[in-house]
């Protein structure tokens, strides 16, 4: 008996464009004998097949089991048709539609199948800077609008050669449809330009930027999503130099090596690390530096951990390339001065990199969205983001529930934004400080690229409540402007709700306790927060418990300058600072003079709970870190400056809602006069921090029953605390939830912000 054809039409939506998804789709459909068709929309993928049932559902099972190596499949509908009378299966062109959208793939690594025809002198791409395929190469910093086709790329005034043709027009090549395919003949070259004329192109350009490189300059390298500036990593001099240009004077570069045996030369790197390095994404990654590594220790000032990546680029590969006496680590910060965004645009770096470089090597394939590089650490065996970009943005975070077309505007820091609609939150690329007009006008020009590709047009707005923040300035402006409502959340309340959200955590009365500690955000008195126990979710929150409340004196001033906070706290205890202690000795006595009568008449001073300032004050009292050259570097030094082997602690009192802070300055300042060695004491001080984190909590436990506890806040980016913490919490019978698809810090703000938004909606 003859079976019956059947007809089928699967909706697929996901990251499933410009993956290599149609022509797996395509190999699929040939070898179960089916016909029918498959194409792109703008929501993702269609297919219409007709064929045996058993044929049909082979065909859906391996498409579900089988997907090629970047696609995701976030939503699979199948629906019996009529079967139609097609002749052979193949790949229709692309159908937008207005309105709909899908999910971009973020920019890949360099697979491994393009690694070899790189270095193969036989193959036609041999030793060319922008082979890809469709596992792997630029993807979002490339795209302008969707669907993801090469016209509607910066590939798009690059005319395939025949031969470039043929693979892209292969169902069956590793090419097939890979929008920026290119070779020596049709693609982008690179050139390497100096002030002493006679540029060069192709080969002759990155032979030229290595012995520039090796004689100890500093180059600024057109890379994926922007420029880096690099140098030799091993050449104290040139590393100096750079920080001197850069005006970076402490903050740690991040350094780029060659293949994992270098990376295993100067680092202590787990399996979890490794594979991290080595996964899709290549972002830097934290690791514990070896005692013999010969790299320069300018690199990373009084740090005990480097940030290495591997390339993830041909270009990086070549530049790379392990000879005799080329460095086998480069530095390859982002190409910037300190706090703009990274230069992208070739007239732009000229501009403003031209006094930190000695030479370019450009390319000249456009960069529509500039990315800078994604760092993350391997934290309680798993991903622990720090700034989240290259390599995961645009990949949304999947919500719990769907959610109105939104705009969260994130926080001044670290700045992402985020939109939303359905089930997906699109969290931005970290745009940075929004502290200059130059990284606003990146912000905003992010926005409108986002809204653009997944269609969004925000119904509603969320932002922080701190009114001289610019991403608030701009939420408010644009909610007025376009008469939508306006939602603003408390700083703490969002942390909250981004780490709620970053673990599924499901909308409801549930309600878990919130360890928040960061080092800024507008507190609903009118204060500054940062210190704080909260009980909520995400449609509200109480104050449990928060640190004492301190003076601060000047403001960013006292952020810039942990002496100031600490003479600061010391006056408003009544301390009498003896002239040995770190932090006298340091500031001159008229400075000090001037400090005192502003802490008495209240002049610009702030009060503040917040617990980036504590470790600012203690980092300074035991004579760390006195002045910081960026955010956060006190507490950074004090964390490296724990005696590991130390189990002692200092008690915090808890006194109704309040941490006292007294008791610790005293017994601190009593155990520096008995010669207690700052490594002791910042240990102490750590395992102090925990313990009463802990007595809190088991109130709140005794008060409510809940046990669930989220941590965040950029204080959590403390790899001691953290790590003692959970142990500590997890160990009491709590359950503890900590960041992993977004940053613990501001970066991770604006996922909060939606979260509470919809529930306060």
């Amino acid at each position: 008996m003859t079976e019956t054809l059947k007809g089928l039409k699967l909706n697929i939506t996901g990251i499933v464009q410009g993956v290599g998804f149609r022509p797996f789709v395509y190999s699929l459909a040939v070898n179960n004998q089916l016909k029918g068709w498959v194409l792109n929309s703008s929501s993702g993928v269609e297919i219409e097949v007709n064929g045996l049932q058993t044929d049909l559902d082979a065909f859906v099972r391996q498409i579900r089991e089988q997907t090629p190596p970047l696609a995701r499949i976030d939503r699979m509908t199948v629906e019996e048709i009529e079967p139609n009378s097609f002749a052979e299966f193949t790949i229709l062109s692309s159908q937008p539609r207005p309105g709909d959208f899908v999910p971009i793939s973020p920019d890949v690594s360099i697979c491994d199948d393009c690694t070899r025809e790189l270095f193969d002198p036989a193959n036609r791409r041999y030793r060319y800077p922008f082979i890809n395929c469709t596992n792997c190469g630029p993807r979002f910093t490339i795209i302008q609008d969707i669907p993801y086709d090469r016209p509607l790329t910066t590939m798009a005034d690059f005319q395939m050669c025949p031969d470039c043709e043929a693979e892209y027009r292969n169902p069956l090549d590793r090419r097939f449809h890979a929008q920026p395919t290119a070779c020596p003949v049709c693609g982008p070259q690179v050139k390497f330009i100096s002030g002493k004329g006679g540029d060069l192109a192709a080969e002759g350009a990155l032979q030229e930027a290595r012995q520039w490189l090796r004689n100890g300059k500093i180059l600024a390298i057109k890379g994926l999503g922007g420029y880096h500036l690099a140098c030799d990593a091993f050449n104290g001099d040139a590393v100096d130099e750079l920080r001197r240009r850069k005006r970076r004077s402490d903050k740690p570069f991040a350094l780029m090596a060659f293949d994992m045996a270098t990376i295993h030369k100067h680092c202590h790197v787990s399996p979890r690390e490794e594979e991290l390095l080595l996964s899709h994404q290549h972002p830097v990654v934290i690791l514990a530096r070896r005692a013999g590594s010969a790299i320069s220790p300018l690199t990373a000032p009084h740090q005990n951990t480097l940030g290495m990546m591997l390339p993830y680029t041909p270009l990086h590969l070549l530049l790379m390339e392990p000879e005799p006496g080329f460095p086998e680590v480069l530095v390859m910060t982002s190409g910037n001065l300190s706090e703009e965004p990274i230069a992208y645009e070739d007239e732009q770096a000229a501009q403003h990199l031209g006094e930190m470089a000695d030479a370019f090597l450009i390319h000249n394939r456009p960069i529509h969205m500039r990315t800078d590089d994604s760092v993350a650490r391997i934290a309680l065996g798993n991903v622990y983001m720090i700034r989240r970009a290259r390599g995961y943005a645009p990949d949304a975070i999947m919500l719990s529930s769907k959610v109105r077309p939104m705009l969260a505007a994130g926080s001044e820091l670290k700045n992402t934004f985020t939109l939303a609609r359905d089930n997906y939150a699109f969290m931005s690329h970290h745009i940075g400080d929004l502290e200059n007009f130059e990284t606003l006008q990146s912000f905003e020009s992010g926005i409108r690229h986002y809204e653009r590709l997944f269609k969004v047009v925000p119904e509603i707005i969320a932002c922080d409540m701190h009114p001289n923040y610019l991403a608030t300035r701009y939420a408010v402006q644009r909610a007025e402007s376009e008469n939508l409502p306006l939602i603003q959340v408390q700083h703490h309340h969002a942390h909250l709700a981004s780490c709620l959200a970053d673990n599924g955590w499901q909308p409801g009365d549930r309600q878990a306790i919130g360890i928040i500690l960061d080092g800024t955000g507008m507190g609903t008195d009118g204060t500054i927060w940062g210190g704080e126990v909260l009980i909520g979710n995400y449609a509200g929150y109480t104050r449990r418990f928060h640190l004492e409340q301190m003076p601060l004196p000047g403001g960013d001033a006292a952020i810039r300058h942990p002496v100031r906070t600490c003479l600061a706290y010391l006056w408003k205890f009544g301390i009498e600072p003896a002239k040995e202690l770190a932090p006298v000795s340091t500031m001159r006595a008229s400075d000090l003079s001037i400090l005192t009568q502003q802490l008495v008449n209240n002049i610009n001073t702030i009060p503040t709970s917040s617990m980036g300032r504590l470790f600012d004050a203690v980092s300074s009292l035991i004579g760390v870190c006195q002045h910081a050259s960026y955010e956060g570097q006190a507490a950074i030094d004090l964390e490296n400056a724990i005696d590991p082997q130390e189990n002692g602690f200092y008690a915090f009192p808890l006194v109704k809602d309040i941490v006292c802070l007294k008791p610790l300055f005293s017994e601190i300042i009593q155990e520096l006069q008995m010669g207690v060695q700052k490594e002791k004491i910042a240990a102490r001080f750590h395992n102090g921090i925990i313990r009463v984190l802990l007595a809190a909590c088991q109130l709140i436990r005794s008060e409510t029953g809940i046990t669930d506890i989220a941590l965040s806040g950029g204080v959590w980016q403390n790899m001691y605390l953290l790590t003692h913490a959970v142990q500590t919490l997890s160990g009491a019978g709590f359950n503890v939830m900590v960041h992993h698809q977004v940053p613990t810090n501001d970066g991770g703000i604006s996922l909060g912000q939606l979260a509470v938004c919809e529930a306060q909606l």
